[in-house]
């Protein structure tokens, strides 16, 4: 692996764009440079990207590459480091992930054109494109399974508008917000890269969100999110004369979609993606889970920032990467309409029911590709043969989907009605059989990456293509006879015509063999080397043109008609992405549909009661682990929260299972809400419209809170957002604080979310005090964790039942831990000190009593030896005789010996 050289003389120091004294290539540079100060400048320089200055530092030391030097600037040594442009995606990726903004800067002539101009003329360059994390279109940069959004947040007179899109699916939406919202609608799209205007970024009430997003955020000027340009961007974009076919937006929500329109604009230097027309999602439309509750139930993702281990890990049997982006994208904005959720559960029943259907439509989508992202890349003009080859291949798998689902039903119960949304997914793939035909007939078998490298076009597609390649064939024969008939000629068996850049075609021979050619007029002396003599000769020469001629010919040719089926597979955009998003729900449905028949789930009713009924419900997650260690089988538990029992108090010992309830219930609505079948026995929910989780703690050094600040923060959000169609589960709120400021706070917050929120939810506490208001709140129900005692030991059972603890057992799961023995012994006799005394007495009695610490030491170390039993007359007297003998001294007879006594004094 290569190393940073000494960087002694290459600190990093702000770059001077004065370009007095300066070579003209460096001049170039420093001027294309200025304009990117915020980026690093990828400036093309033959096979290679070279990165000057403290560019070629930063790269330098991000990407682990040599640090060299190219010449000098106003005295000091000019740092450089270079990827090769055959691979430097893989280094795009590295900077990109690292939070490095990159700007590509290209040739813009052939170098033959430059030196026309004159011996120092430079190559012309130019910046092509600025690549950032929001704006990513290659595969290799991006996570098939997820989406990569670039998002935008204005305000304007008091209104919030958020949009977002997706560059490589083409993907666009706006939504109405406001500040308190805010925070929650951006944990759920987690966007790449956030825009947002240097004016917003100074108002102190964003602070939060600045760092929540600050490694994401990229300020812009204030400018760029006026309203009135906004709109004049879009309706350039769609061109049309109005935006109301779209929607009804707010002024906010079009100054952040025009703010996002102008930075694709920018960073791709005109070359404008396919993007959807904006979709507006209406405020309440998605079920608001904020960042901490996001990060509690790890629905996409744990606490560490791994995919293995989150809800989505566990559900996503999706086929294709389209489908994996829709599911998570569902999983992160459940439904709140019981209408919508209950169409896609329809779909999910039809394929559960279908056992072949199911199998061979999961089989068709495993070949088809990805067409949303070929589509993206085509139409920014990134696209290869092989995108062509994926629209080809994808459409083809469209159709013979479509012929699957149409077929006669012949499901379990022998109807041919199909639910609404198969239906609308069949309609929107619609028929494709003429694209698909003419990329068969254009494409070869085997494609190159790039378009620039030709031999993609299928033979017979092009009869004038088919004539070069015919040429340029048939020239490389005439060359091969033409050396046949040297080496006849000359006598020189070790003749060859050759080829290289510098001299085109050659002939060579040994230096030795070459005065049999110097005196023939027809061979031309063209270089002599050490061991070797180059000549050429007219007919070689005007072959050589002619199969150059050709060969750049049939390339040019090739370019054109690759850029005609783009043009046709462009004309088409919209019906194949709405083909591509067919696809992918197809791919979701019956991917929850495989999960369901294989987890035994079953469907949830949903409807706009308040019931929250599940019967035998299982944490997804947790039983997929158990499942996969071979471990004992899952405790299903039944939660209810309705009527009289609204709000559940649950005590019980630590490790009894109380987060684990807490939190399957939460990720159950979640299931039902995206239109998945759940992991109970029979679930019937209401509609939720948000879901609030504080389960767990840590601190936030960021804003300088502790574990307990933020603990009050979240509680803060839950109360003052919380409604009745709410569902919030709660986990040992107070137990930051002193025993009665906790308690305390614990009391009032379950007051608060009976009385006021009147919200659905779970409280789990240590403070058994707390069971005291079931008797003074309706709709409170004491629950704890089971437990058994048997012989000193405690069994938790994981089980739910009616009632309440009387003790936490805290020093059971102390001693479970690892906890030295005599500190197991003090806490059980401080313990008892604390049961039987009165609270400030008995603890200033164990101030005063600390050497009990000492004999508890002693009094374990007592009952150790008093658990080893005394041996007999007989067994002490075998032991002492086996202690006596030294084997090293004993012969072979002596040792024998010595057994056999061992064992007569055993019997």
């Amino acid at each position: 692996m290569n190393k940073i050289a000494d960087p002694s003389n290459t600190k990093s120091t702000a770059l001077s764009f004065d370009t007095e004294g300066a070579t003209p290539m460096m001049m170039q540079f420093l001027e294309i440079k200025e304009q990117y100060q915020d980026c690093l400048l990828f400036y093309r320089m033959g096979d290679f990207y070279e990165l000057f200055f403290d560019d070629a530092v930063k790269a330098a030391e991000a990407l682990d590459i040599a640090l060299t030097k190219r010449g000098k600037h106003q005295g000091t040594e000019i740092p450089m480091a270079g990827v090769p442009v055959h691979s430097h995606e893989n280094y795009l990726q590295r900077l990109i992930r690292k939070g490095f903004r990159v700007a590509v800067c290209e040739q813009m002539e052939d170098p033959a054109e430059a030196k026309k101009r004159g011996a120092k003329s430079v190559v012309k360059r130019g910046v092509v494109r600025l690549i950032t994390p929001g704006t990513l279109t290659e595969d290799s940069l991006l996570d098939a399974r997820r989406h990569n959004y670039l998002a935008a947040v204005s305000e304007i007179r008091g209104k919030v508008g958020l949009a977002w899109l997706d560059m490589s699916t083409g993907d666009f939406y706006v939504q109405p917000s406001d500040m308190g919202g805010l925070s929650a609608a951006l944990a759920r799209l987690d966007p790449g890269e956030l825009l947002i205007s240097d004016k917003l970024l100074n108002r102190s009430d964003m602070f939060d969100i600045y760092t929540d997003y600050k490694d994401v955020i990229t300020p812009q000027p204030a400018s760029r999110f006026d309203a009135d340009n906004a709109q004049l961007r879009l309706k350039k974009l769609y061109e049309v004369a109005a935006l109301d076919a779209f929607g009804g937006f707010e002024i906010a929500e079009l100054s952040a979609a025009g703010a996002l329109i102008d930075y694709v604009d920018l960073t791709q230097k005109g070359q404008m993606p396919r993007l959807s027309p904006p979709q507006r999602l209406a405020q309440g439309a998605a079920m608001e889970i904020d960042a901490a509750t996001r990060r509690s139930l790890e629905l996409t993702q744990t606490q560490s920032g791994e995919r293995k281990g989150s809800l989505l890990s566990v559900i996503d049997r999706t086929r294709t990467g389209a489908g994996a982006r829709q599911l998570a994208a569902r999983l992160s904005a459940p439904l709140t309409n019981a209408g919508d959720i209950n169409k896609r559960l329809d779909l999910v029943s039809y394929f559960h029911d279908r056992d072949g259907l199911r199998s061979d439509l999961r089989a068709a989508l495993s070949e088809c590709p990805d067409i949303e992202r070929a589509l993206s890349r085509l139409s920014i003009g990134r696209g290869g043969p092989r995108d062509l080859a994926a629209m080809r291949d994808g459409l083809a798998c469209a159709f013979a989907i479509g012929n699957l689902l149409h077929k006669p039903d012949g499901g379990n119960d022998g109807l041919t009605t199909q639910p609404p949304a198969l239906a609308d997914h069949l309609t929107a793939m619609g028929h494709h059989g003429d694209l698909v035909d003419l990329l068969r007939r254009a494409l070869g078998e085997s494609l190159p990456l790039m378009a620039r490298d030709g031999g993609f076009i299928a033979g017979g597609y092009h009869p004038a293509l088919d004539e070069l390649r015919m040429l340029s064939s048939e020239s490389k024969k005439l060359i091969a006879n033409l050396q046949a008939r040297y080496i006849e000629q000359t006598a020189i068996s070790s003749l060859k015509v050759k080829h290289n850049n510098v001299l085109g075609y050659f002939i060579e021979v040994p230096a030795k063999q070459a005065d049999k050619m110097m005196d023939v007029d027809e061979f031309i002396h063209r270089q002599t080397m050490a061991n070797a003599v180059r000549f050429t000769t007219v007919e070689l020469s005007e072959l050589e043109s002619k199969v150059s001629k050709a060969g750049d010919q049939a390339l040019a040719l090739e370019l054109e008609l690759f850029d005609t089926l783009v043009t046709g597979v462009l004309e088409h955009a919209d019906p194949i992405a709405r083909c591509a998003q067919a696809l992918a729900g197809l791919d979701v449905s019956a991917a929850l549909a495989e999960l369901a028949r294989d987890q035994g789930c079953v469907r949830p009713n949903i409807d706009e009661s308040l019931a929250f009924d599940i019967r035998a419900g299982r944490h997804p997650v947790v039983e997929a682990a158990l499942r996969e260690n071979a471990s004992s089988p899952f405790v299903a538990n039944d939660c209810r929260l309705e009527d009289e029992q609204s709000l559940w108090l649950i005590t019980g010992p630590n490790m009894a299972g109380k987060s684990t309830f807490l939190r399957q219930n939460a990720l159950i609505a979640v299931l039902a809400q995206i239109g998945a079948f759940v992991p109970a026995q029979s679930a019937h929910i209401g509609v939720i419209d948000r879901l609030f989780s504080r389960v767990g703690a840590a601190d936030d050094l960021a804003r300088g809170r502790s574990t307990f600040m933020v603990e009050m923060v979240e509680t803060a959000a839950i109360l003052n957002q919380a409604s009745n169609r709410s569902l919030v589960i709660l986990d040992e709120i107070g137990r930051g604080t002193a025993t009665f400021d906790g308690l305390s706070i614990a009391w009032a917050v379950v007051e608060n979310l009976h009385e006021i929120n009147k919200c659905r939810g779970l409280f789990a506490t240590h403070y058994h005090e707390l069971t005291a208001l079931a008797a003074k709140l309706a709709h409170l129900s004491c629950h704890t964790m089971l437990i058994k005692e048997w012989q000193g030991e405690v069994v938790f059972l994981h089980e739910v039942g009616a009632g309440s603890a009387d003790r936490s057992y805290g020093i059971h799961v102390a001693q479970l831990a690892g906890l030295p023995k005599p500190v197991i012994k003090r806490a059980e006799q401080v313990l008892k000190t604390l049961e039987k005394g009165q609270q400030g007495g008995a603890v200033s009695k164990l101030a005063d009593d600390l050497p009990l610490f000492a004999a508890a030491i002693e009094q374990v170390k007592q009952e150790e030896k008093s658990k080893t039993p005394a041996l007999s007359p007989e067994q002490q007297a075998l032991l002492d005789a086996v202690t006596e003998i030294d084997p090293d001294n004993l012969t072979p007879r002596e040792a024998l010996d010595t057994l056999y006594r061992l064992r007569a004094m055993r019997d």
